[in-house]
């Protein structure tokens, strides 16, 4: 995400305050080591045992683990009708992963137009049933090595209100900084009036902080969906943020004030 969203090197937009000109195309690809044991399970079946992956970084998306051909169980693929071009990498194999007779269709793929892309095959992360990263099962994507997340302590003065009314109020907030994104504001329970929210049934999964909860707000008629979240039991880069509550900066007014 470093590399290739928001104002990264690789992205569309880099930023101008280099003293270095990027002489290539628009659209940037950078094929990198990941530097540990992957492995993919489909129906029971691990399709991939990788020390070897590599991480293509491409202008505009995520970064997409490709894995060494000799480390997937080819008897466990079926190629595919599906062969679409793609303007950078040139066209695609495509195949479908069967195992315990259920199947992911168009689940694997190749390039052969670029020479270092050869012999390694992407897999799709929704289609698989478990990610591990060494002995450890992995959510919503690997994490970038070059991607990373920050909380600290903080004496800022923060109030989140709608409209006049306050929702929390405290002067001891955690600022979590995550590359690429803007600094996110979480406050202590002890801070936030727990009375007008409700737990909301919505879940999600970042690679970096962990799973989030979420709560909608109540204001006698007035009903915000989804406006709060928090992290119960986040992954150790956003431990110092466990339990805070962050809230919808676009859809609320979070002001910070004099000290």
């Amino acid at each position: 995400m470093t590399l290739t969203m928001g104002r990264g090197p690789l992205s569309t937009t880099p930023p101008a305050t280099t003293n270095y000109v990027i002489n290539g195309p628009g659209h940037r690809l950078l094929f990198q080591d990941f530097p540990r044991r992957v492995r993919a399970v489909f129906g029971g079946e691990t399709v991939a045992d990788t020390r070897e992956g590599k991480l293509l970084h491409e202008t505009g998306s995520l970064p997409q683990l490709y894995v060494p051909e000799k480390d997937l169980r080819i008897e466990l693929l079926e190629p595919s009708e599906h062969a679409p071009t793609c303007p950078f990498k040139g066209q695609a194999t495509y195949w479908s992963i069967r195992a315990a007779g259920r199947t992911a269709e168009n689940a694997a793929w190749a390039y052969g137009a670029l020479e270092w892309m050869r012999g390694y095959a992407g897999i799709s992360w929704e289609a698989m049933d478990a990610w591990y990263d060494e002995a450890e099962e992995v959510h919503g994507q690997l994490r970038d090595p070059y991607h990373r997340v920050d909380v600290r302590a903080s004496n800022r003065r923060v109030r989140v209100r709608l409209d006049g009314r306050i929702i929390a109020d405290t002067g001891a907030p955690r600022v979590l900084s995550e590359t690429g994104l803007p600094n996110r504001l979480y406050i202590p329970p002890r801070d936030v009036r727990l009375e007008v929210l409700e737990p909301s049934p919505t879940r999600a999964v970042c690679p970096y902080k962990g799973e989030a909860v979420y709560w909608s707000l109540r204001l006698g008629d007035e009903r915000l969906v989804d406006v709060a979240w928090s992290y119960p039991d986040p992954l150790e880069d956003a431990m110092k943020a466990a339990g805070y509550l962050c809230f919808a900066h676009d859809r609320l007014t979070i002001e910070e004030l004099p000290y």
